[in-house]
């Protein structure tokens, strides 16, 4: 009976050594777990690194534009040249003494600036011969000479542009209806109004015969 009850004590102190022994070893074993399962810094949470806005500092500190930045250019303004010579500030004549040859007459058509300000005259006049002041023309109109290329000639108030002006005589043709003329209708390069001048020629009727040839205006 003692030795039964012996072995009894026996087994069961066995059996407590070894359940302990199994605890020690599973909180060692949960401990290196949760130790081993603590997470490590991610990529991400190193993106902000100090040196991540230095090129934007730099372009600011530098007045450097970023590649997404845009300026506007500072507007220039453009000083304006002066207007054309309008009839309503002209003052026409013509200077006759120019000779003549082989049944022509050339003459210089003369437009005087009598405006308060500079104006631009520029490439030629429209010239026609008419019957009076208020006549329509008579006629073909002048033919263009464009030998000398138009020139901008700017006129302060008092100077003038002169171009060549030549008649031919209406009896060199013989299909010309010839009729008295009393001058020179004039209309300035560009311009719808016209101005007069007196100076009584023959002209035709009809509109065959072309009887004028006109030059660009020049400086005088």
């Amino acid at each position: 009976m003692t030795a039964q009850r012996f072995n009894t004590r026996l087994a069961f102190t066995t059996a407590a050594a070894a359940a302990a022994l199994f605890l020690a070893g599973c909180g060692a074993g949960t401990a290196q777990s949760q130790t081993s399962s603590t997470p490590e810094s991610s990529p991400a949470s190193s993106s902000s690194a100090p040196g991540a806005s230095a090129p934007a500092a730099s372009a600011a500190a530098t007045g450097t534009a970023t590649p997404g930045s845009s300026s506007a250019a500072p507007a220039t303004s453009v000083p304006a040249g002066p207007a054309l010579c309008k009839a309503a500030g002209l003052t026409p004549t013509v200077d006759s003494t120019g000779g003549g040859a082989a049944g022509s007459v050339y003459m210089k058509l003369i437009l005087t600036n009598s405006g308060t300000g500079p104006c631009l005259l520029k490439g030629f006049a429209g010239v026609s011969l008419t019957a009076n002041a208020n006549g329509a023309p008579i006629g073909a109109a002048a033919a263009r000479d464009e030998s000398t290329p138009a020139a901008a000639v700017v006129l302060a108030p008092g100077q003038a542009g002169a171009a060549t002006l030549r008649y031919t005589q209406a009896a060199n043709y013989p299909d010309c209806n010839v009729t008295p003329a009393a001058g020179l209708r004039i209309y300035p390069p560009e311009d719808t109004a016209s101005l007069f001048v007196a100076q009584p020629r023959s002209a035709c009727s009809n509109a065959g015969p072309t009887l004028l040839t006109i030059s660009a205006f020049e400086a005088k």
